[in-house]
């Protein structure tokens, strides 16, 4: 059975999938979280931990451990786009868990830009987590994973994720992939991006009463929507 591998968003590390590889048996389904570089595996060495530069890093990844489907959580979604686009990537699939489809869903990582150092930015945001965790488990739990990554690293990807997201198109190169479907709860998204997806045609699947981390809250909705959406690419 091939891997799926799971790539979780911004400031998170591979915990986040633990209860959807719980939920996943008879499902016919293996999935493979992976820690990103400065978000549970050590930092990229000799470079900023940009998108491309993590997308690099993903193709690598892909085709040691013979993978062709990534599930990719929040700003992840643009690394898996980027690493499924570049010369004989073998990633053809992508489930974009609430992936970045316009500049708006960058309210985490985007952030990161109005800082000048990552000396700066990272208790400025842990900060905030504070103030929306304090009566939420599942942002206390995400708060916790920002906390452990480092610094620098979370700093660089969420200044590139921002510029990124206001000079291209996210959803424009998530189109481009062989298979690409988008997995959401219309709840959790910005106007515009639902007004994107009531416009335009992309395969999509809704997790009704999930939040932004379904695979900690609705892993067994998730993994079975997962599921659906392989079978219909």
């Amino acid at each position: 059975m091939t891997p799926i591998l799971c790539l979780a968003g911004f400031g998170d590390d591979a915990s986040m999938f633990d209860p959807l590889v719980d939920q996943a048996a008879g499902l016919n389904l293996h999935f493979h979280p992976l820690n990103l570089p400065g978000f549970g595996a050590p930092p990229l060495r000799g470079q900023a931990t940009t998108l491309n530069a993590l997308a690099a890093w993903l193709a690598e990844q892909a085709e040691a451990r013979g993978a062709t489907t990534v599930l990719a959580h929040s700003v992840a979604s643009i690394i898996a786009a980027i690493a499924a686009n570049r010369t004989r990537s073998p990633l053809t699939t992508i489930l974009s868990l609430e992936g970045n489809l316009t500049p708006e869903d960058a309210y985490f990582s985007g952030s990161a830009a109005q800082y000048d150092s990552a000396e700066t930015f990272r208790p400025a945001f842990l900060s905030r987590l504070d103030e929306m965790a304090a009566q939420d488990p599942i942002l206390a739990r995400y708060r916790q994973a920002v906390a452990k990554a480092d610094p620098q690293a979370l700093w660089d990807l969420g200044c590139d994720a921002d510029r990124f997201s206001r000079e291209h198109s996210p959803v424009a190169l998530l189109q481009a992939v062989a298979h690409a479907a988008y997995l959401f709860n219309p709840d959790n998204l910005p106007d515009t991006s639902r007004a994107w997806l009531a416009t335009h045609t992309l395969p999509r699947f809704e997790l009704p009463g999930a939040s932004h981390w379904a695979s900690v809250d609705q892993p067994r909705l998730l993994a079975e929507t997962a599921a659906q959406a392989l079978a219909a690419a």
